[in-house]
């Protein structure tokens, strides 16, 4: 008993000294955060590097890595995503905080979506960086994306808009196997099914036509696609984040090449092992759309290499960071410096690009080794780590509470069985 309390007191003064380690400068503004996943605490954890400021969140629940970190001030209520419940809360900080301007962060689709949307309902010192809620719908519903990617000759996989008015009557121009996707991510998650994935792979006929049934019997109603699967492994993938002013003029770009991605039904896609890359020409196809949509905010492009025609095939846009951020912050391109500089201090700069090399891992080291196949690539995670040119954005040092600790070392490790369960 006398080594527990030993061992407690001297735990209760290493975090003492570990929260002076934190030292929290009073600014014009106060970052606030929708959401509560990796997305959240990579943006805090930006904010936090970039200007020491804390941030303040507000989430469904008391979980992911958000919850109990020392940067973040951290609220759960499951009415953030309601139209009412979004209103109230926000304006409710804000009016508590009317010295300060509020810079809101919407770190998930329907975030964003709710920031958009009651945009004219804000309070006055709400800054809301975001475009106006129509063209941000046109944006998110991936049959809008593809026509605007035809009309400003951007490369997309081949793609059929199903409509329930189809049935089975349906011909497809490719073969199997095919991605199901819903075009509609929002409402997609808002009806659960079994096996509800975030992405099928489907492998004949039949299997399209009973996973199409499905997804309608649980009360989905929009569109969905269904799209040549494109050759090729987590390593064809790559993810491209920009940063357009409040001008319409993009002023940073950030290319990831992704080696591995997470498998799990949930995760599906979600970035897990990225290293920075530059490829100007495809940058410029990108940054060409957003400046001719006069598009504002963040973005972030999903994007696979065709190696049957050797071209960049463009999936979705999302109107967001994606939760993979901070591979560009990391890269030494802090995410947050530019929202900040332009909406707070109206500083805009020239276009960035990152040009050099970056490792932004989320999975033990072990992992990456054995799960990315290309040689070269492999290569790359073994020099860049030793180089000290990486970075897990979770594990920030002096920011690992007991509880923070245990709950996020737990998940980091339990990638090793969920690849061994999910990788195929």
């Amino acid at each position: 008993m006398q080594g527990f309390l030993e061992l407690a007191e001297r735990s209760r003064v290493q975090g003492g000294a570990i929260e002076k380690m934190f030292s929290f400068t009073e600014r014009e503004f106060i970052p606030v955060m929708l959401g509560g996943d990796i997305n959240t605490y990579s943006m805090a954890r930006a904010f936090y590097e970039q200007y020491q400021v804390k941030s303040y969140i507000f989430g469904k629940y008391a979980s992911g890595p958000s919850w109990g970190s020392r940067i973040i001030e951290y609220s759960a209520d499951p009415a953030i995503e309601t139209d009412e419940g979004f209103l109230r809360i926000v304006n409710g900080f804000a009016a508590s905080h009317p010295e300060k301007k509020i810079l809101l962060i919407g770190c998930g689709d329907s975030y964003v979506s709710l920031i958009s949307k009651h945009k004219e309902e804000l309070a006055g010192n709400i800054v809301a960086p975001y475009i106006d809620h129509e063209l941000m719908t046109e944006l998110q519903m991936k049959e809008s994306f593809y026509a605007l990617c035809d009309r400003y000759g951007i490369d997309h996989p081949g793609t059929i808009i199903y409509e329930p008015s189809m049935g089975t009557e349906f011909e497809m121009d490719f073969g199997y196997p095919c991605i199901l996707k819903p075009s509609n991510g929002i409402m997609y998650w808002e009806h659960p099914f079994e096996g509800q994935n975030k992405v099928f792979t489907i492998a004949s006929r039949p299997e399209l036509e009973s996973t199409i049934k499905k997804i309608y019997d649980a009360g989905y109603e929009d569109t969905l696609i269904i799209q040549d699967r494109i050759p090729g492994n987590d390593e064809y993938m790559y993810v491209l984040s920009s940063y357009s002013n409040s001008e319409g003029r993009v002023q940073m770009m950030c290319l990831g090449h992704v080696l591995l991605e997470e498998h799990t039904p949930h995760g599906l896609g979600n970035h897990a092992v990225i290293i920075t890359e530059f490829n100007e020409e495809l940058m410029a196809k990108a940054r060409k759309l957003l400046e001719e949509l006069r598009y504002v905010g963040f973005s972030n492009f999903d994007i696979k290499y065709d190696s049957r025609d050797g071209k960049f095939k463009f999936f979705e846009i999302n109107t967001r960071l994606g939760r993979s951020n901070y591979y560009v912050t990391g890269a030494g391109f802090n995410v947050t410096r530019y929202v900040v500089e332009d909406y707070i201090y109206d500083r805009r700069g020239e276009l960035e690009l990152c040009r050099d090399e970056h490792l932004w891992m989320v999975v033990p080291k072990g992992v990456a080794l054995k799960y990315v196949k290309q040689p070269e690539n492999v290569s790359k995670i073994k020099e860049l780590s030793a180089a000290g040119k990486s970075v897990n954005p979770i594990f920030m040092k002096g920011d690992l509470a007991p509880g923070r600790r245990f709950a996020m070392t737990k998940n980091y490790f339990s990638h090793y069985v969920k690849y061994r369960r999910y990788y195929s």
